[in-house]
């Protein structure tokens, strides 16, 4: 492939950003308040009563449950301040006992065998994540090194030995780090590109490594961690998307997710001696997403992905005879992990009218507990929107899956529609509780239209590589095809219709904003892509090869002409309808660059941009006082261009 010398191509990315720079005479002037760290340019002061309205969803709660503890209780995430912090619950329905209390959320939680507990946290959303212990007696101790990115714990089966995958600035490649029982840190294998472990043997003597190319590759190695000598495991000439991974107690075989000659993700088992593999999910035409095995090998739980709904499936092991299965609510489930003495499997469950919560399956009494009751801050359930999974066919003919969230209160007046377009591009929308739906829907009697376009994940690697590359507006296509659905519906209003998304779903925003500007009443993006070329040059190292292989390499001639074409930077004067903004400060991977040079060639092009700035998030706002501020001015916005009442 014939890549352009840098030179040329950074040149070709400055000529852009010069051109966003300059400011003609159609420029808006800026009215800037700034409060702590919240910066908002252009935004009207917001009336008492839209932060009252907001308050009940705003104050609704989720739990999510991390892991079990020694003594059989659990260890869940929520928020009772401004952060997502832990807390332990010691039985179904006891109170939450809260155990870390820091400014920034904590996350990726974990018990170890010896009952320590190993947790993660960044600073500001800058995603520089540093792991850390928490003892019995409170005490916690900084394993990393402040400054390098560190994640992917896995540990040995007494839980003395940890290993991890740690980057440095300016790199896209991870080394893996052991610490040993005395408490000593070394490099045991430079790795190259993003390389992470996923298990220790149980005899400790070699580590499993997966090495992440896209979406759609990935590898599986032994390391041998005295001698550092790598094995592929199952080699093979076609690519294969792997997820997961761990051994099995006797050591003998690992499981992991694999497509490997299907169209979905099946939980296979790999003999280590023979390279023998078993299907244990069976043929299905869904993903299966998660999984868990007992600590004595006798009992599997997986989790399958049926049209955005979980179905959780629990099996003995050894013989594969299915055991009582639990009914559950449709919702999500998520984060599967037994107790260390295989009696329950606990899980988090979310649904639409139900904020996530901790619960439990007994695998030998059949009993499922739910430990934590979330609060809805006020709503009542009852009236809640429940969306309907529907499919509309797009320009191809081929059929879009999108959950539609509509009142229950009849008004014989027809809805206007608010369109929300999930980030990755390789994410998927789920049936989950959402408050801020909720909030369209019952406080500004909108429908939501939430789309899982072509390159969405979870409905099989053809649909997910639709949009790959130069196919890359084939999914803005998508929602050219849901506003023609929205005409013929004849409670929905296809003369008030707003587009909605966040990182990749904010590129979507403003590429679908470029494309049917005179179709829609205005565009709401967050930390969004503005220009391909300006994005895969200022993304951090350790992401940017991990991007160009999902959106393509802008080195190539080709490729960079496409992006040239299609790039919103580039489109920006056929929006002719007003936009919001939304953007972290500290955002490694949509930078604020993206954000700032669209406000300003949107505003230079004389279009009305409300941009509303944190400094001290990421990618994606984590702390309660800015997520409050975020959906203040996103209803504000909302009812301004939706021609709703505004509040008093």
């Amino acid at each position: 492939m014939k890549k352009l010398p840098i030179n040329k191509m950074l040149a070709a990315s400055a000529a852009v950003l010069a051109l966003a720079a300059a400011v003609p005479a159609l420029a808006q002037p800026v009215e800037r308040r700034e409060m702590g760290n919240q910066i908002l340019e252009n935004v009207p002061v917001a009336a008492p009563s839209i932060r009252e309205g907001l308050a009940k969803y705003q104050n609704a709660r989720s739990a999510y449950f991390d892991d079990w503890l020694p003594n059989g209780g659990m260890i869940v995430t929520t928020r009772f301040g401004n952060t997502n912090q832990l807390h332990t619950v010691a039985a179904p329905g006891a109170d939450r006992s809260q155990i870390t209390f820091y400014d920034e959320p904590v996350g990726a939680t974990h018990t170890l065998p010896g009952g320590q507990i190993l947790f993660s946290k960044d600073t500001g959303g800058d995603e520089w994540f540093q792991l850390f212990l928490l003892g019995a007696d409170g005490k916690t101790v900084q394993l990393t090194e402040t400054g390098t990115r560190n994640g992917s714990p896995a540990w040995s089966k007494d839980g003395s030995v940890i290993v991890w995958s740690r980057s440095t600035k300016g790199s896209g490649d991870s080394d893996v780090l052991m610490r040993d029982a005395a408490g000593a840190t070394k490099v045991i294998y430079k790795g190259q590109g993003q390389v992470s472990p996923l298990a220790v043997s149980p005899d400790g003597k070699t580590v499993l490594l997966g090495r992440y190319f896209s979406i759609s590759e990935s590898k599986r190695w032994l390391l041998d961690v005295a001698t550092g000598k790598l094995t592929e495991l199952n080699s093979a000439k076609s690519k294969i998307a792997y997820s997961g991974g761990r051994f099995t107690p006797d050591g003998r075989a690992v499981l992991l997710l694999s497509d490997e000659g299907s169209d979905f993700q099946r939980l296979v088992q790999i003999d280590l001696a023979t390279g023998a593999k078993v299907t244990l999910s069976g043929e299905r035409p869904w993903d299966v997403e998660d999984f868990a095995l007992s600590d004595n090998g006798r009992i599997l739980a997986y989790v399958v992905n049926e049209d955005g709904y979980s179905k959780l499936v629990v099996q003995d092991f050894r013989t594969r005879r299915a055991l009582p299965q639990p009914e559950l609510p449709a919702g999500v489930v998520s984060s599967l992990a037994f107790s260390s003495d295989a009696s329950k499997l606990g899980f988090s469950l979310a649904t639409p009218t139900a904020a996530s919560d901790a619960w439990s399956w007994g695998v030998t009494d059949a009993k499922l507990e739910r430990w934590t009751a979330s609060e809805l801050g006020g709503l009542d359930a009852k009236v809640l929107a429940t969306p309907e999974l529907i499919r509309f066919p797009s320009f191809d003919k081929r059929s879009i899956p999108a959950f539609v969230y509509k009142s229950k209160l009849a008004t014989g007046q027809k809805a206007p529609v608010i369109i929300d377009i999930h980030g990755g591009p390789e994410g998927q929308s789920r049936p989950t509780f959402s408050p801020i739906h909720q909030h369209f829907v019952g406080e500004l009697g909108a429908a939501v239209i939430v789309t899982n376009v072509r390159g969405s994940s979870g409905y099989g690697k053809t649909y997910l590589n639709l949009d790959n590359a130069e196919k890359r507006e084939d999914s803005v296509k998508d929602i050219g095809a849901v506003l023609d659905w929205i005409k013929t519906q004849p409670d929905l209003d296809p003369a008030r219709v707003v587009v909605y998304g966040q990182s990749y779903g904010g590129y979507m925003s403003l590429a679908v904003m470029t494309h049917y500007s005179d179709r829609l009443a205005g565009g709401v993006e967050r930390y969004g892509i503005s220009d391909f070329v300006s994005f895969l040059n200022n993304t951090e190292a350790y992401r940017r090869d991990l991007r160009r292989a999902e959106y393509g390499d802008e080195r190539d001639p080709k490729m960079l002409k496409v992006f040239q074409q299609i790039s919103p930077m580039n489109n920006v004067g056929k929006i002719t309808k007003p936009m919001l903004v939304m953007q972290g400060w500290n955002d490694p991977r949509v930078p604020k660059s993206e954000s700032d040079q669209v406000v300003t060639k949107l505003r230079s092009q004389g279009v009305e941009t409300w941009y509303v700035q944190f400094k001290d998030e990421g990618h994606g706002f984590a702390k309660k006082a800015n997520n409050d501020r975020r959906r203040e001015v996103e209803t504000q916005f909302l009812q301004k261009v939706l021609g709703l009442p505004e509040a008093k």
